[in-house]
C-alpha cells in the first residue's frame, strides 16, 4: 500500500493529492475549513468537510451542498466543486461513505477578525454593508435563510473593500406558499445575533431573522462592540427590552407571560438606540431604528432596506439582482442533484424525520 503524504491526508481531510500546503482556516457550523492550493489551475482555495455520521447529517450536507450550488451572486462565497474522498467526483452510490469535501472560494479574512483591530471607518463600513444586504437580497429572493448571519460568518478582501456571504451550515429553504410551522427548529443563530422573537420561540424562523443579525452586524461594524451581548437568553432580551421598544399589544401581551418581573416597569426603553451609540450619525440611527425592530413584521426587508437614505451613495437597484429559480419546499424532497438519490439510499426511511 502506498504512503499516503501531508497533502493527501491532513486533519483528517482525504483529498487526494489534487490538493496541497492545507492549512486550517477555522470550523464552520458543519465542519472543518482548511485553505489549500489546488494543482489544477494553481489556484488557492478553501474546502470545508462535511462529515455523514447519519441519515440527519447526510440530509444537513444535501441541504448545504444544493444551496450554495445554486447561490451564483457577487456578495455570496462561490463553491467551485464537491468532491468525496481523496478528491475524487461523488459517486452515485454513496453507501459506505462518511464524507463531503466543498470545495469554494478562498477570501482573505472574515469580519470578525476585521473588528478585533476596533471600528471600521464609517465609508468603509457603509460600503461593506450595503454588500451584505446586496447578498442578502438576492439570498432572500431564492427563498433561503441563512440563520447564523455573525461576522465570523461574512468574508472580506479588505484591499478591494469586497465582500461575501459564506457558511450556509445552518441555511434552509422556505417556501412563502408553505407552512413552516414546526418545520425549522434544527439549528440555532449565534445568541448574541438571535432576534427577540427568535429569543421568544426558537422555531419561528422568517426572512426578518437575518435582518436582525444585519443590524445588529452593522452597529458593531462602526462602534467595534458587541451591540447586545447577553451572557444568556434571558439577559440577552432584558438588553435588547432595554433599548428596542416593543410597540405591538400581543407582543407586550406575550413578554407578561414570559417576562413578567422585568416588563411590570412599563414599556418605555432605558436607553434609546441613539443613547446607546453616540457616536453613530442619526441617519445611521435611522436605519437602525427600522431594521432592529421586536416585531419581525415592522422590519425592514433587505430589498427595503436598499433603498434607505443611509445606502443612497452605493444603492443601485438595476445591479441588486434576486434569484432566477427560487427554491420551492420541493427542493427539500426532490432529486434535483444527482447526489441526492445516493443520499437518500444512505439515509434510508430516516430522511425526512427530524
Amino acid at each position: 500500500m502506498a504512503r499516503m503524504t501531508p497533502s493527501s491526508f491532513s486533519y483528517g481531510f482525504d483529498l487526494g493529492p489534487r490538493f496541497q500546503e492545507l492549512r486550517p482556516l477555522g470550523t464552520g457550523a458543519s465542519g472543518l475549513v482548511l485553505a489549500a492550493v489546488d494543482r489544477r489551475g494553481g489556484r488557492r482555495v478553501a474546502v470545508k468537510k462535511l462529515v455523514l455520521r447519519d441519515a440527519l447529517g447526510a440530509k444537513h450536507a444535501l441541504r448545504e451542498v444544493k444551496i450554495t450550488r445554486r447561490l451564483r451572486h457577487d456578495n455570496v462565497v462561490r463553491v467551485y466543486d464537491t468532491l468525496g474522498p481523496c478528491g475524487r467526483p461523488l459517486p452515485r452510490d454513496l453507501a459506505g461513505i462518511t464524507a463531503v469535501y466543498i470545495v469554494q472560494e478562498l477570501m482573505e479574512t472574515d469580519l470578525g477578525r476585521m473588528l478585533e483591530g476596533g471600528p471600521l471607518p464609517v465609508e468603509h463600513a457603509t460600503l461593506l454593508f450595503y454588500q451584505l444586504l446586496r447578498g442578502l437580497k438576492f439570498i432572500h429572493s431564492a427563498n433561503v435563510l441563512h440563520r447564523d448571519l455573525k461576522p465570523a460568518n461574512i468574508f472580506v478582501n479588505p484591499e478591494q473593500l469586497l465582500l461575501k456571504i459564506g457558511d450556509f451550515g445552518l441555511a434552509r429553504i422556505v417556501d412563502p406558499h408553505y407552512s413552516h410551522k414546526g418545520y425549522l427548529s434544527e439549528g440555532m443563530v449565534t445568541k448574541w445575533y438571535r432576534s427577540p422573537r427568535l429569543l421568544l420561540s426558537p422555531n419561528n424562523y422568517t426572512k426578518a431573522i437575518d435582518m436582525w443579525a444585519a443590524g445588529c452586524i452593522l452597529a458593531e461594524m462602526v462602534t467595534g462592540r458587541m451591540l447586545f451581548a447577553g451572557a444568556h437568553e434571558l439577559e440577552q432580551m432584558q438588553l435588547i427590552l432595554d433599548t428596542v421598544p416593543v410597540l405591538r399589544e400581543e407582543d407586550q401581551q406575550e413578554l407578561l407571560k414570559v417576562m413578567p418581573s422585568y416588563v411590570s416597569h412599563g414599556w418605555e426603553v432605558r436607553r434609546t438606540l441613539q443613547e446607546l451609540l453616540p457616536e453613530v450619525e442619526d441617519e445611521a440611527i435611522d436605519f437602525l431604528e427600522r431594521i432592529l425592530t421586536f416585531n419581525p413584521m415592522d422590519r425592514l426587508t433587505a430589498e427595503a432596506a436598499l433603498r434607505h437614505p443611509f445606502l443612497r451613495r452605493y444603492s443601485y437597484p438595476q445591479d441588486e439582482p434576486v434569484a432566477p429559480h427560487p427554491f420551492r419546499i420541493e427542493d427539500e424532497l426532490e432529486d434535483s442533484l444527482p447526489i441526492i438519490g445516493a443520499l437518500l439510499a444512505a439515509a434510508g426511511a430516516l430522511w425526512l424525520s427530524g
